[in-house]
């Protein structure tokens, strides 16, 4: 009897160990995916696996040229944006090929070019369509380039709520066109196939207009427009100060006085050459008072 009583708490004690075991391991047991692997293994995969690398910072952001560079726009919404930047430079024709290259290279194209003047008058004047997606690094890098920039606008038209009303239109007038061509092959009579004939003509006749305007907006949204115009750098003038010199004042002088004897030698030379005639004058004048005198009598 003495033997039972030590034997039943031994028992008891042997069945809430094996209880407590089989609790721990029931997770790993239900807790497997659908291709069977349990959950820790997956856990112990993700703790080993290298820590995910930080999202890079969005395009565009920071400044450039000492110009801010807007972030990029909400890709979700159907925005038509543009941009308008006035810059200096020291060769506007240069630089405008520059701003050509940028627009080239990020898959966009040269829709309008204006060059003119000469020399130090040199003027650029241009108009660049790039991709949305790189509107923001086409604005970077444009302001990048070897000038200054005087002014930047940015300006984005949300036609979100336009786009998808003009969707939806064409979408009831595409299901009314297919109502009618049903109606065409049902047609019996000749008046009844002239009257859906017309119909079927108004309709897609607002089907191509409503396609056209999906296809300028959709258009738009997917290429950005920035104009560019450069205008010469002026140099600053750089104001000489006044030292005295006198080799400076001797060598004015000097020319001051052979401007005086050239004036005095030319006063000589008109005398010379037209002198004679007031003397001639006077000559005349003089014979003319003896002549009186003579043939007057005593």
């Amino acid at each position: 009897m003495k033997r039972l009583m030590w034997v039943l708490p031994a028992v008891l004690l042997l069945a809430a160990c094996s209880s407590q075991g089989t609790t721990a391991s029931s997770p790993g047991e239900i807790g497997r995916t659908a291709g069977g692997a349990p959950f820790g293994a997956n856990d112990s995969a993700v703790a080993n696996a290298p820590a995910a690398k930080a999202a890079p910072p969005q395009q565009g952001s920071g400044t450039a040229n000492g110009v801010p560079v807007p972030q990029a726009f909400d890709p979700t919404r159907s925005v038509i944006l543009t941009a308008n930047i006035a810059m200096k430079a020291s060769d506007p024709w240069a630089t405008a090929e520059k701003a050509q290259s940028v627009a080239i290279d990020l898959g966009g194209d040269v829709i309008g070019l204006n060059e003119s003047g000469s020399k130090d008058d040199r003027i650029a004047g241009l108009t660049l369509r790039v991709p949305s997606q790189q509107f923001t690094e086409a604005l970077r890098r444009l302001r990048a380039l070897d000038a200054d920039v005087t002014s930047s606008t940015v300006n984005g038209q949300d036609v979100s709520d336009q786009f998808v009303d003009l969707k939806a239109r064409l979408a009831a007038k595409q299901a009314e066109e297919q109502r009618y061509n049903a109606l065409l092959t049902r047609a019996t009579t000749i008046d009844e196939i002239l009257k859906v004939d017309s119909a079927l003509g108004t309709v897609r006749t607002q089907i191509e207009q409503l396609q056209g305007q999906v296809n300028s907006i959709s258009a738009r949204t997917q290429f950005s427009t920035i104009t560019v115009s450069i205008s010469p750098a002026i140099a600053p003038v750089v104001t000489p100060t006044s030292t005295w010199d006198p080799a400076k004042t001797a060598t004015l002088a000097f020319a001051t006085l052979a401007a005086v004897l050239r004036g005095f030698a030319d006063i000589a030379i008109w005398m010379l050459v037209f002198g004679w005639i007031p003397l001639l004058a006077l000559a005349v004048a003089v014979v003319l008072t003896r002549g009186r005198r003579i043939a007057r009598p005593a």
